[in-house]
């Protein structure tokens, strides 16, 4: 599984930390500001989820997305006006409460004990990473990611999204490496979609939020661990 390979890409959300159910929180009091309603957790869920991959291909598909929440919910803001509040909502979330899943950060110390060149290749916006490098309590005190990861791209650093491999190619061409030489930690079905356009191996972790599509996910990813305690044993052994 990891002989042979040189580098290790992980996506953020939901891969490396649990931030997805964060941000259903985050959507739940956005659209009660907007429209003072409390939508449940799997609604905000599969609307998210829905609109950002019919907009993949949009320069900004989270801008979209606040279009697609004022037309719902009525808002008498603009979409411009709906991303800045989310984002505001959004501060104490990312700052305090969002942290690595159980044992990631180990995975990356003994991948980078190991030598590996380690990589984020994620469709976060760059302004949250930012915060995740420099601000979040949690990360900056097990592993921060500057002193972890070579190379950090984020939403900004492409033209479209995952499911396409762009991500993922750039990733390959900055670093001159060879997609065997490489292996993607991915917890979506559009991530791992994404990995395999891109003709990389890929190491499926599991995350709550991707139940639905979890069949899938099984099928198309070259490994599947339900959780990162799974995964150390095969890192101490090469």
């Amino acid at each position: 599984m990891l002989k042979n390979k040189k580098f290790a890409f992980f996506d953020m959300d939901g891969t490396l930390i649990d931030s997805v159910g964060i941000w259903n929180q985050i959507d739940q009091k956005l659209i009660e500001k907007l429209a003072n309603k409390t939508i449940d957790e799997t609604t905000v869920q599969n609307d998210r989820d829905t609109q950002l991959k019919k907009f993949n291909a949009q320069p900004n598909p989270y801008l979209c997305y606040c279009q697609y929440i004022k037309d719902k919910y009525s808002a008498q803001i603009s979409a411009e006006e709906i991303i800045k509040l989310r984002y505001e909502i959004a501060q104490d979330f990312l700052q305090n409460i969002i942290d690595y899943k159980p044992q990631a950060d180990l995975v990356i110390k003994k991948l980078k004990a190991k030598n590996f060149t380690l990589a984020i290749t994620t469709t976060t916006k760059r302004t949250n990473m930012d915060i995740y490098r420099t601000l979040n309590k949690n990360i900056n005190a097990k592993a921060p990611l500057d002193e972890y990861f070579d190379l950090i791209y984020t939403r900004e650093d492409v033209s479209k999204i995952k499911p396409d491999p762009e991500v993922y190619q750039k990733a390959i061409q900055k670093f001159n490496a060879k997609p065997e030489e490489c292996i993607i930690f991915e917890d979506s079905l559009i991530g791992i979609e994404a990995a395999k356009k891109a003709g990389i191996e890929t190491i499926a972790i599991y995350d709550k939020y991707s139940d639905a599509d979890t069949e899938a996910i099984k099928a198309q990813a070259d490994f599947y661990f339900h959780n990162y305690t799974e995964l150390l044993s095969s890192i101490d052994e090469l």
